[in-house]
């Protein structure tokens, strides 16, 4: 086949799948469902959302968080109960929790929470209802957003769903818990709260919970369980616009995406199985200010209303809720197929499919090889050698493309193709490619110069059906349901060498040949496009909040490269059919090195502040003022300046230009024998920053007008030479405490949490502390064990106050800051303190 006529076809032929898959990711909505009518109102629940963001960004502990978008949630509420039916009961209750608990998120810390606020309705038959299925959205927002998508929307399509049960004149079987919940962002402290400590949380016997990762598109169905198979399978059945993988499900619950969600709460704490639903899409302007109510179109509203409404009507009319524990054993594999609908089948089944295709693919390859019996050896041999080039050209490639993301990383333009996504594929799928291309071509040209061309097609191919069959049953053994993956990869290929295996070794290859091979492939190719464009949706815009210790360009390559490896598996045979890839090689390298040239250049800047499609570069500011005090109580050092953090592997060094003051000389120093390096992190995210990507400008100290109190109420000495320590703290809505203890000491317990001490990255001991309104001041204890030579300094133990709401927020410097930096700069700052004491 002549070079002029393959690589187009090819080109065509991923264009189409790629426009398909296009299409497939932009079609919101599919036509009415059964019922004909749509019953929800996106229209309705678009003014609730309008609503709530209009109240302003809802901090917990914050006036707009604990009393005004109360008395809105309540208010609704109660206008809806007036207009509900005589079929069902409402009943209203706002819970104020107080609890800690200790979580492996983020390297792992302590939570405590007091006083935050739970708005719970809860919907039920007449005659009442025995079990229950929740609902659960949130409310508040992180500081300085207005978090339209994380979660308003949400909690905007519960309402208009709990007004449509209750105006039904049909009774549903099980009660509905609808809970609003107010503080998610304070790392899941209000579900925590609710699933541990309300009466209601008994009877609950399944949940969905809706979240965000992005703003408006399509909602992704990405954690089920745990086991619960009915709970996969009720979605499958109900859910009019289905969007659901369980591949997201395994990447998620890997730990590689620094988030987590309500569903962690009510899985480990309430031992209750759910569903997790989140939007995905634009995902670079999640939890900025650009976060508006706008930004999400009426028709991802309506996509999000229909599916949940009909989930739970499905889950609150279903036997099954009753008896659980009867359909809890097993795992799902499930998938959408271009969003029409969900494969689900039980992962068992999924087992013995998988080792049956497995099987049956080692089976041809041994015939294949074996025969005719006198060439077994020399057929063992080039097989052998065909799948060595294949796992060859698949590691080269990875290593060369690898090396150029390391020099771009270097040479300080990481993020290149942040606001311009061609640009990776431009750099990185080009080089991906073309290094695949040129190592089969040498191997063809000076390796198999005497071989015949239509073996050396029909043997690679046989070489990529090896290679993908083994990593079938490689991943089958290890219990992922994402083998299913490299299921399509083994049994759609098989079938196609089968159907056309005289034309693999008929001499010259045809367009006909070509056109029934791509047919063949088009199953598991457009599958792995459609799954790559929500791969890369999700993980391109993470890549801009990763933290500065993460080579954003060395992830996203890598990404390419892996996409590029499966998508080439079997079109790679190919460079043996055509017979020159001169000009194929000299396009790729060509585009490939004017991008490289233009991205050294530095014409592609990361960020933008397109107003219709911002991608904004994020940067923490902390104006913080700090005192450090030994162990006799002296100050023995103290300073205050504005703690800048970039958010990025770029750190600020896109914004020093705007900001000369900021430069080498102020760049942040670890104070070593401190918690946390001296420095007030609200959270404990210090793993993913590198001290030198940000700075510390002097700045005058910050007065609070509401300043943190710290009490040491009592030192006593317990058995087995242990001290326990008890303290006092009064302050903002919220804080952290750093705790480290000395050489020769050890934190054996304290009062927070399962009263077991958990430590977070680094080994010092990190606790979260929030509060909502009239909490009273924070009482705990710690109690540490020490040898006698080490006994007179056992702990340093440093509090964090950070004010992010109210008067004492920002200070005129940290105002006048933040004004200077560029409009593609999404800025984030507040006021804090850190006080470091040693006992």
């Amino acid at each position: 086949l002549p070079e002029a006529r393959g690589a187009p076809l090819l080109l065509l032929y991923l264009l189409a799948l790629r426009a398909l898959v296009h299409v497939s990711h932009r079609q919101l909505l599919s036509p009415p469902g059964r019922g004909g009518a749509r019953d929800f109102s996106a229209h309705r629940a678009r003014g609730y959302l309008d609503d709530i963001t209009a109240i302003g960004p809802r901090t917990v502990g914050s006036p707009e968080n604990e009393v005004h978008t109360v008395n809105y949630l309540i208010e609704q509420i109660k206008a809806i109960e007036v207009e509900s039916t005589d079929a069902h009961k409402i009943f209203i209750d706002i819970q104020r929790p107080t609890g800690s608990f200790s979580i492996d998120f983020l390297g792992g810390f302590t939570s405590y929470y007091a006083n935050v606020t739970n708005v719970v309705v809860k919907l039920e038959p007449r005659n009442g209802a025995k079990h229950a299925v929740l609902s659960n959205c949130h409310f508040d927002s992180v500081p300085n957003t207005p978090g339209a998508s994380d979660d308003a929307v949400s909690c905007s399509v519960m309402l208009e769903i709990l007004s449509i049960l209750s105006k039904s004149s049909e009774p549903l079987q099980h009660a509905v818990i609808f809970l609003f919940n107010g503080a998610e962002e304070n790392i899941l402290q209000a579900s925590h709260g609710f699933i541990t400590q309300h009466e209601w949380a008994k009877s609950i016997r399944a949940f969905i919970n809706l979240e965000a990762a992005g703003v408006g598109g399509k909602e992704l169905v990405f954690q089920t369980g745990p086991e619960n198979p009915w709970l996969v399978q009720a979605y499958v059945s109900a859910a009019e616009h289905p969007f659901a993988s369980v591949v997201a499900q395994e990447i998620f619950q890997s730990g590689i995406i620094p988030a987590d969600t309500d569903f962690r709460i009510y899985r480990d704490f309430g031992n209750v199985p759910g569903i997790d639903l989140a939007f995905i899409e634009n995902g670079y302007i999640y939890h900025t200010k650009y976060d508006t109510s706008d930004r999400i179109l009426t028709d991802s509203i309506q996509r999000a209303g229909d599916n949940i409404l009909a989930v739970l009507k499905y889950l609150a009319t279903s036997d099954k809720l009753t008896k659980t524990f009867e359909y809890r054993h097993g795992n799902v594999v499930f998938f959408d197929i271009l969003g029409l609908f969900v494969l689900a089948y039980p992962a068992r089944v999924g087992t013995i499919m998988n080792y049956i295709i497995a099987a049956i693919a080692f089976l041809y390859l041994s015939k294949k090889i074996l025969q005719p019996k006198t060439r077994v050896i020399n057929n063992l041999k080039k097989f052998s050698t065909a799948f060595g080039l294949t796992l060859l050209s698949w590691i080269s490639t990875l290593v060369t493309v690898l090396i150029v993301a390391v020099f771009i990383s270097l040479i300080g333009r990481s993020l290149s193709w942040y606001s311009h996504f061609y640009v990776s594929v431009f750099l990185y799928g080009t080089a991906a490619t073309a290094k695949l291309i040129l190592v089969h071509t040498l191997a063809k040209k000076f390796y198999y110069k005497n071989m015949n061309d239509q073996y050396l097609g029909d043997m690679f191919f046989d070489a990529s059906l090896m290679v993908w069959a083994i990593a079938l049953a490689m991943l089958t053994q290890t219990g992922l349901c994402s083998a299913f993956i490299c299921t399509l990869w083994v049994a759609f290929p098989l079938l196609t060498k089968l159907m056309i295996h005289k034309e693999f070794r008929q001499k010259g290859t045809t367009v006909r040949f070509v056109m029934m091979y791509m047919l063949g492939m088009f199953v598991p190719y457009l599958y792995v496009m459609y799954l790559s464009w929500t791969v890369f949706e999700m993980f391109t815009p993470i890549m801009g909040r990763s933290g500065s210790e993460i080579p954003p360009d060395v992830v996203l390559a890598g990404l390419i490269v892996a996409i590029t490896v499966i998508l080439s598996s079997y079109f790679i045979n190919f460079v043996y059919l055509i017979k020159s890839t001169k000009t194929t090689l000299i396009t790729l390298t060509t585009v490939f090195f004017v991008t490289l040239m233009l991205v050294c250049s530095g014409i592609f800047f990361p960020y933008s502040s397109d107003s219709a499609n911002p991608k904004p570069k994020r940067v923490f500011l902390q104006h913080t003022s700090r005192r450090f005090h030994d162990l006799d109580g002296n100050l023995v050092k103290s300073d205050s300046g504005i703690w800048i953090n970039g958010f990025d592997y770029n750190g600020i060094s896109h914004i020093t230009p705007h900001v000369p003051e900021i430069n080498d000389t102020i760049r942040t120093q670890c104070d070593e024998w401190a918690p946390f390096c001296g420095f007030p992190w609200i959270l404990p995210v210090h793993f993913m920053f590198r001290l030198v990507k940000n700075w510390y400008l002097p700045a005058p100290a910050i007065l609070p007008m509401s300043p943190v109190q710290f009490k040491v109420l009592s030192k006593e000495l317990m058995p087995l030479n242990s001290m326990r320590l008890s303290f006092e703290v009064s302050g903002p809505s919220h804080m952290s405490l750093y705790i480290r203890p000395h050489e020769g000491s050890t934190l054996s317990s304290w009062s927070l949490g399962d009263g077991r001490p958990v430590a977070s990255v680094g080994g010092d001991y990190f606790v979260f502390y929030s509060h909502g309104l009239h909490a009273a001041p924070w009482r705990f204890w710690i109690e540490l064990t020490a040898s006698e030579k080490h006994a007179d300094e056992t702990v340093s133990l440093a509090i964090a106050a950070h004010y992010f709401f109210g008067e004492d927020k920002k200070s005129p410097q940290l105002h006048a800051l933040m004004q200077r930096l560029p409009n593609w700069v999404f800025s984030s700052g507040w006021s804090c303190t850190y006080d470091l004491f040693v006992f």
